[in-house]
Order: structure tokens, then sequence, then C-alpha cells
């Protein structure tokens, strides 16, 4: 009920202070309408089966709770015109709670009484319900409820109502809907009070679900009743044969009001049963109090006015533990009664004392009442109210929720009918974050990606250099990635980037933007060590920017940050820096590359044979130490050393090798095997770090066959250079032999 059709002319021709008042006492009255009916319905469903010979405590219990929670919530809430009585689903977890303790003493003993130990299991419920209400509003906890997953608190409420329809046929029929009790079902009698308790919740379906004016529903039900002892009077069914067949309630004695704290009754209480029962009090805590959050929310957006939660929750608390002690039972702030009372021009907290009084006033009216309804007048409304719960969550959820989210909640709700409330809840709860984890891991984590040829940095540059970063700006890969980093969204950027580097060989700068990264776990820490892993085998040096100083703690946990991995503060200055780190090695290869032409000019006597020398020729680069060939090779290249120097090794005793010559830039080696084709006779190894040029003997072949002139002044060379070795080591022999 969040859009009622009301429209209540407010009272004129007063002082405002008294208009005030005949106002809040209007709409008190118009709620306390749905107090009462609902109150006689929720007696029933609490109070049915084996509790039904009490159902007068039960109606006592029910409109005490009605008026304690209606006075207290009226005068301390922070909306003041809020109405509060138990709810549907504050009931039927409070219904279920008494049903399951009435199964274990009847378990043990079947003679045992059955109202003392309900009364004070309710009471004590409602107390401890109460205390941990305002624990959690002192405490600023009760907002921590608003992070259990929707499906959950949805297949939660969708279990009550389908818990409300299963109580409802408990209360027409007095049968529980077991396996063992279906053949009951197939009695003619049974099933016209069924027919006709479904009949009338199709008729408050179809006329006040859609008009939800406060005196439809007290018209619908005094129709209901005339109807029925019309059709008994037809049929010549007198009222005490209706008694007898089912058809309506026998009439209670009055109201009995009593309080649960006697000595001898504690003393006899079934204490072996509260172990079996943690898990439905665990639910009437937990429903109580995701009611009170939901219904206050949805009054403040029914009627625009913003309430205080903690005060909620604390007042609400302190309802529900005077409740108990007075032997009610647990409820909060109602939505519908609230708004009907905001839509009757109630604005003050004479509202609620309205309709606490009213409530204390159905305590001697009530049985009276109740032994002329029949019983598928009360029981089509329970029906009502648990198909109503049943269709918003099960129908109307299905339109905004997920496949995967919308199967959980279905899931739930069969949960907790099948094995209880607790089962559910860990169940639902370990569901939900499956499913927000599976969900969040389809979430792209990159939000868009960039080269360096596309988006630069904002520093203006020379023409010169404009082109170069428009020719290799492809070298610069940019990911900018968004929400929570963990397992599985890092995973899917991990794939991401492997595909990224397997597209775009010539990368060589790989930038991760945090900006938008809300989070990272350690299981992303992994799957970012994986990605510096594979950057590492193709030389790819990763840049972090806007890294956050707990997703610097989390990467740093894991060693992914360290050699290969730098860390810039703003994404422009990190574009500057593999920028600059470009133009540099371009300009040191331009100039590398005029000190090769140069050098291949003057051994060849031609720039165009030098050129094409060069375009023949692969450059590589090795480090100090590093192994170029291994003697016993096949010598199928030579190789021009244009920087730095290598040694030729060959070995000596005790598995050791000794340097017989070294060279230095400006010179060759291998060319004799690359003419000869005889496998290599010593190891060449870098001394320092070396930049060398390697002619293939493919390449050299297709010179002989393609440039005959060129492969001649090859040639020549190689013989002048061995001609100047040999006469080095000629003179060198001489001075040895003096």
């Amino acid at each position: 009920m969040t859009d009622p059709a009301i429209g209540f002319e407010p009272v004129t021709g007063v002082s405002p202070s008294v208009k005030r008042a005949l106002n809040d006492i209007l709409g008190g009255g118009a709620a306390s309408i749905l107090t009462v009916t609902f109150g006689l319905s929720y007696a029933l469903l609490i109070f049915a089966g084996p509790l039904s010979a009490h159902l007068s405590y039960g109606i006592a219990a029910t409109f005490i709770s009605s008026a304690v929670l209606a006075l207290v919530i009226g005068l301390g809430s922070s909306l003041p015109f809020a109405i509060a009585a138990p709810d549907s689903s504050t009931a039927a977890v409070t219904g279920i709670l008494a049903a399951s303790l009435v199964e274990h003493i009847e378990a043990a003993n079947p003679s045992a009484p059955l109202l003392s130990p309900v009364l004070i299991t309710l009471s004590l419920s409602t107390v401890l319900t109460g205390i941990v209400l305002c624990g959690l509003g002192l405490t600023r906890m009760g907002r921590a409820i608003r992070y259990v997953p929707y499906p959950v608190v949805g297949g939660f409420l969708g279990a009550t109502g389908l818990l409300i329809a299963l109580g409802a046929i408990r209360v027409i029929t007095n049968m529980p809907v077991q396996l063992a009790t279906l053949p009951g079902f197939a009695n003619g009698t049974t099933m016209l009070e069924l027919g006709a308790a479904c009949t009338m919740a199709l008729v408050l379906y179809l006329t006040w679900h859609r008009s939800r004016n406060p005196f439809a529903l007290p018209i619908i039900l005094v129709g209901g009743v005339i109807t029925a002892h019309l059709a008994f009077w037809i049929s010549g069914v007198s009222l005490d044969t209706a008694h007898s067949l089912g058809w309506t309630f026998q009439p209670p004695p009055r109201a009995a009001f009593m309080l649960p704290w006697h000595a001898d009754e504690i003393t006899r209480y079934p204490w072996f049963a509260v172990p079996d029962l943690l898990g439905n009090l665990v639910a009437v805590i937990f429903v109580t109090a995701s009611s009170t959050l939901f219904n206050t929310t949805g009054i403040e957006v029914a009627v625009h006015r913003e309430a205080n939660l903690e005060r909620e929750l604390n007042v609400t608390g302190a309802a529900n533990i005077l409740t108990g002690v007075l032997g009610g039972y647990t409820g909060c702030s109602s939505i519908s009664r609230t708004i009907l009372n905001f839509s009757s021009g109630g604005r003050g907290r004479l509202s609620g004392l309205t309709a606490a009084a009213l409530s204390l006033l159905m305590l001697g009216l009530a049985p009276e009442l109740l032994g002329f309804i029949p019983k598928f007048v009360l029981g089509g409304l329970l029906l009502y109210l648990g198909a109503d719960q049943l269709h918003k969550w099960i129908i109307e959820s299905r339109k905004r929720l997920s496949k995967l989210e919308y199967l959980s909640l279905v899931a739930i709700i069969f949960i907790i009918v099948a094995w209880g409330f607790v089962p559910g809840i860990l169940i639902g709860v370990i569901i939900g974050c499956a499913t927000f984890a599976f969900s969040a891991a389809r979430v792209e984590s990159i939000k868009y990606s960039f080269d360096g040829s596309e988006y630069r940095s904002s520093l203006d540059r020379s023409r010169d250099d404009q082109e170069v970063l428009l020719a290799h700006g492809g070298k610069i890969q940019g990911l900018n990635l968004q929400s929570y980093l963990f397992f599985g969204s890092a995973n899917r950027l991990y794939q991401h980037v492997k595909r990224l580097l397997q597209e775009r060989p010539e990368c060589r700068y790989l930038l991760f933007d945090f900006k938008l990264v809300t989070g990272v776990d350690s299981s992303a820490a992994y799957s970012f060590a994986q990605i510096k892993r594979s950057a590492a085998e193709l030389g790819v040096e990763l840049i972090l920017v806007h890294l956050s100083a707990a997703a610097e703690k989390v990467l740093r946990s894991s060693d992914f940050i360290g050699e290969g991995v730098t860390i810039i503060g703003e994404l422009d200055h990190a574009l500057e820096w593999c920028e600059n780190e470009i133009i540099a090695q371009h300009q040191g290869l331009a100039r590398e590359e005029a000190s090769l032409r140069d050098w291949f000019a003057s051994i060849l006597d031609s720039e165009d044979d030098a050129d094409e020398l060069i375009r023949r020729c692969q450059r590589i680069e090795v480090e100090a130490g590093e192994i170029i060939v291994r003697a016993g090779e096949a010598a199928d290249s030579m190789h021009f050393i244009l920087e730095g120097r290598v040694g030729i090794m060959v070995p000596a005793d005790d598995d050791r090798t000794t340097r017989v010559r070294s060279l230095g830039r400006y010179t060759t080696i291998g060319e004799m095997g690359l003419v000869s084709r005889t496998p290599r006779s010593a190891t060449i190894q870098a001394e320092v770090d070396s930049v060398l040029y390697v002619l293939n003997t493919h390449q050299f072949d297709a010179i002989k066959q393609e440039d005959p002139a060129l492969s001649h002044k090859l040639l020549t060379y190689f013989v002048s250079v061995m001609a100047e070795r040999l006469t080095f080591a000629n003179r060198t022999i001489a001075v040895l032999r003096r």
C-alpha cells in the first residue's frame, strides 16, 4: 500500500489546534479499522490448531500488543503520525514460533499444558527482539541489514507470505497442510469452506486491493458475514449447527489477560525445547528488524518525509520490550496504517493514541464479534494477505531482478518452508554472495582503452616529436580500470591483457589507470602477477597510475610491484614519461642507424649498398655475459659489432674458458663461418652490453643472387679483415720467437 486513493476533506470552521486534533482522531480511527481487522486474523493465525482453545488469550495478547505499540511508537517516533501494530510478516513468524513450541511439548508430553509456555515464549522473544532493536539503534548497526542481499530479503518475506497462506488453510480447516492430512481435505464440507475462503480472497483482491478505501475492508467483511448467515438461514442451518460443522468460530470467552511471569510457570517451562526454537527466534528478530527498516523507508517514500532510522529502531525496541513484559508479541510501524492515517489528515501523535485506545476497547468486543464471523471470512483475509505477499515477491520481483537473482529468491522461499528460517537465511546469504560474485565478475573491469597515437599527454611537442609519436605511439597501450577488482573481474582483465599483447606486439609500455577502481583484493593481486610475467616475457614495462594506498599495499604484498613496474601519480605525467622514452629511443636508433650507415658506406664505398646491407641485417641487443653463439654450433650468421665488446672464448683446463681475442665496435665476427659453413670453432660472449647487427646465411645467399656487386664487395671486405688478422697473428708469432 504505497499510493492509496483516499481523499478526506480537512475539518474546517474551527480553530487550528482543534482542527489538527480532529484530523488526528479521524486518521487514527480510520487506521484502527485495519488494526482491528488484521488483529483478529493474526490472533487466529497464531492461536490455531491445539492453541485454538486458548484463543481468548490470543485476542488479548494481540490487542494489548496493538495498543502498546501504537502508544509508544506514536509518542516517540520521528514520524509523529506513525501507526504501529503487529504486522503480517511478524505475526507469521510468531505463529511459527508458537507452533514449533507446541509441537515439541506434545511430542514430549501430550497432556502437558500449552498456554503458559506459549505466552512465556512469545513474551521472552518480544523482549529479546526489543533489546536487539535497541542495540542496533544505539550502535548505529541497524543500517547493516541494508547489506543483506535483496533476493535473501525477498525470499524471506516471500516465505512468510506462503506461511501465512498455509496458516490460513489451517485456520479454516483446523488441519495443517501436510502429506498425512491431505486425505482430510477431500471432505465435501472442507472443500466448500476452502472454496468460500478463496472466493473471499478474490473479492478482496478485486475490490479493496484496488481502491484501498479504509471503509471498504470492513464493509466487505461485514458483507461476507451477512451473506454467510443468509446462506445458513436459507439452507436451514442454525448458528449452533454452523459452529459444529466448522463454518464459524466457536465463540471464545471474553478476552483473558494474563501476565506470564509466574514463578511456578517459569519453573515448569519446557527448557529442553529452547535449542530447537533458536532458529525461529532468530527469524522473529530478523523479520521485526527488517520490517522496521523497510516499512520506515516505505513511509518516507510515500509521504515525502525523512525519518531517523536509529530513533525508529530505539523506539520500536522500547515498544517491543514493554509489549513483551505485558504478555504481547512483536510488531512495528505499519506502512498501510500509517499512510492511511496520513491521507486522512493525521499529522500528530494523537493519531497513535487514538489507535491505542480503540485497540484496548476491542479487548471487550472482539470475542463477541468473533463468535458470529464465519471462518472463511477471516481465513479469506489471511489467504489474501499471504497471496498478496507472494505475488509481490514471486511475480512482481521478476520484473526488477535478473534471472539468477530471481531463481535464488524462489529457492530461498522453498528452503525456508521446507527446512526453516535459519537454514534459509544461511543458505540464502551464501546464494546471495555467490550470485553477487558471479554478477560482479561479469562487470567489465575496463572502462575504456587507448594507445599513445590517439591519446597523448598535454605537453606541446615539436613537429618532429609529434611525427615520432604518431608513427610509434602504438608502443603505449592504456587501460582505464573501474569497479572493485577481485578474482573474477581481475582474471578477465588478465585474459584481456594477454590478447592485447598478442594483437599489439609493438607494445612496450602498458598503463593501468586505477582512478575509478574502488578496491583490490589479494586474489586480484595474483592476476596482476600473471600480467607482470606475461609482460616481462615480451619486454613490456607496466605503469600504474592513480594507485590508492590500500591497493598499493595489496599489490606490494604479492611482490607485484618491483622491477618492470613503475608507479606514477597522474595519467598525464605517465603519458609524458612514456612519450619521452619513445622519443629518446627513436632518436637513439636514428643516431645508431646513421652511425651504422657511415660504417657500412666506408667499407662498401656506397651509401646505397650500405642501406641495402642494413635492410638485410637484423638488430639485436645482448647483455654483458650473454652467450651469442656457442662452439660446435652451425655457422649460419656473422655479426657486425656496432656498440659494445665481445670476446672469443675457447675451452681451458678444469672446465674453464679463456679469452683469446676481444672485439670492439666497428668490427665483425663470424665471417669465415658464413663463407665456409663450418661449425663454430669458439664461443662468442658479450663482455659488456652490446648492439650487434646479424647477417644470416639466407640473407647472404639472397645478396649473392640478387646483388652480385654488393656480394663481391662483402667478400672483398671479408678477405681484407682476414688479411689484417693474419698479419697481426704473424707479428705476434715473430715477437714470441725472439
